[in-house]
């Protein structure tokens, strides 16, 4: 099972969203919180941000056993004549082979076309083929806003996405793929090429050095969406993601991404809910069982975004939930909502869902509970 959060938005923020930013967006990773958003669902045009489903997709073919990164693609004419108009490039040589690995780090490090085109040929036959697969993905992780028609993000009218959905698929690169993560915080790669001297290149997120941090994610450019960056900062077990688009020049990427990623950390607080019984406990009638224990996307507990300056906050939670539950139930259905006040305004709602089956109880016993709750009631 892969792990989905749904992005949820906070009823108040304290991060100002600069004005050289046309589209953007800032998410707390745990919790799936929407701490900050402008213009989130405005058609953009993903540029490399792209590369990110073209590494989850080669992700899921590792997890899955298809291939391993020892393994070899050969490069294809057409991964080479696609860097011919100043896209950038890895330098592979048509005819090369070259292992994923490898081909990995050309992708997210130096955001090679040509290694996103090896990657996607290799794996399924075309890039068309490969293309499929990403959309098929995007639509289980309900980007529902994004549609890919190439594996790179070189520029195309039906190559479109939002900052809203990138953040998403961020999220969801960092919860299921960790093992492969690493190579999205690694600043240079050296390509030995066929033909000439080693290639050294630097990852175009200089966060990565100004922060230590920051560990990926992607920037991105072309000259009708500009300058993007989908970039996420760990500190104190806490992780911030934020989507920018439309920014003037790579500098000013650089500042506001930066801007957001601290205003994020210093002026809201995360407060954890842990899952205390009683309270995250339903009673069942006329089930296989009594009672249903009830969680929300987090394994780990309920979390709620405050500011730091929030004056004599006032929490009060409520579960609500159709009473009585209808049984059948289904192990992961949602069955109630966890509403979250702070005097008296709603700050946080999670949904809960049903941690085990409970099936309908035979008559005999069916009976019996009808009877004690006529009795006790």
């Amino acid at each position: 099972m892969f792990i989905l959060l749904n992005l949820k938005s906070v009823s108040y923020s304290q991060i100002n969203i600069p004005d050289k930013v046309k589209q953007g967006i800032v998410i707390d990773h745990s919790s799936g919180a929407v701490l900050a958003e402008k213009n989130a669902d405005q058609k953009i045009s993903p540029a490399s941000m792209t590369k990110i489903m073209t590494a989850v997709i080669v992700f899921d073919q590792l997890k899955n056993k298809k291939i391993k990164l020892t393994d070899q693609f050969t490069v294809s004419k057409k991964a080479r004549e696609a860097t011919k108009s100043g896209e950038s490039t890895m330098f592979l040589v048509p005819g090369d082979k070259v292992s994923i690995e490898d081909l990995l780090r050309g992708l997210i490090i130096v955001s090679g076309v040509d290694a996103s085109i090896v990657l996607a040929e290799g794996i399924a036959g075309t890039e068309e083929q490969f293309v499929n697969l990403m959309n098929e993905k995007a639509k289980d992780i309900k980007m529902i806003n994004t549609n890919f028609s190439n594996s790179s993000g070189t520029f195309s009218q039906t190559n479109y996405s939002t900052v809203r959905d990138i953040a998403l698929l961020s999220s969801y690169l960092i919860n299921n793929y960790i093992q492969y993560y690493k190579y999205f915080k690694e600043k240079d790669f050296a390509w030995a090429r066929t033909g000439g001297n080693p290639v050294k290149q630097e990852n175009r997120n200089v966060l990565l050095s100004m922060d230590e941090g920051v560990d990926g994610i992607k920037t991105g450019h072309l000259k009708d969406s500009k300058y993007s960056i989908a970039v996420t900062k760990k500190k104190d077990n806490r992780r911030i993601i934020a989507v920018i688009s439309g920014l003037p020049t790579m500098s000013s990427r650089a500042e506001s991404s930066k801007l957001l990623l601290n205003s994020a950390f210093n002026k809201i607080d995360l407060v954890k809910i842990p899952y205390d019984k009683d309270k995250f406990r339903i009673k069942i009638w006329n089930g296989s069982s009594s009672y249903l224990d009830v969680r929300g996307a987090n394994k780990d507990g309920i979390f709620v975004n405050l500011p730091k300056n929030l004056k004599n906050p006032k929490i009060k939670m409520e579960l609500e939930y159709e009473y009585p539950l209808q049984v059948p139930i289904k192990k992961f259905e949602k069955v109630a909502v966890l509403r979250i006040y702070n005097n008296k305004q709603l700050i946080e709602s999670e949904d809960l869902f049903a941690q085990k089956d409970i099936t309908e109880k035979n008559i005999f016993f069916k009976g019996i509970q009808n009877i004690n709750h006529y009795i006790w009631r």
